[in-house]
């Protein structure tokens, strides 16, 4: 059964930085796109970033690109998602994601999921 651990996440003051991690088990994690998924209250899940399972192939939200830096350590079967210059509207729950067959930005074809890690930045 796949489990997906998130954690790092906490309070922080607007042009932070945060490290997210999640750590991953029961699954050939290298054989496994993982993505970066967000969810402020009252609004729908967004894409945030997305590491392939193909080499050097990652992909950014352009609400956080130049600023997030998504990376996976395949041999400690962890992803980590390095923020840097956060605002107020980084503020959301982040999710880690896992997919053996998709490494797109529709969070609704991820199967499996972490429980979640709260980011709040304020201003």
């Amino acid at each position: 059964q796949v489990h997906l651990v998130e954690s790092g996440g906490g309070l922080v003051q607007a042009g932070g930085s945060l490290r997210l991690s999640c750590a991953a088990s029961g699954l050939r994690f290298s054989s496994y796109a993982m993505g970066w998924f967000r969810q402020a209250p009252g609004k729908e899940r967004e894409f945030v970033a997305t590491d392939s399972w193909s080499a050097d192939s990652t992909y950014y939200a352009d609400s956080v690109k130049g600023r997030f830096t998504i990376s996976r350590d395949n041999a400690k079967n962890t992803v980590t998602l390095e923020m840097n210059s956060l605002k107020p509207e980084d503020t959301a729950v982040y999710y880690c994601a896992a997919d053996q067959s998709y490494d797109g930005s529709n969070w609704r074809l991820y199967d499996h999921w972490g429980q979640g890690t709260q980011v709040t930045v304020s201003s």
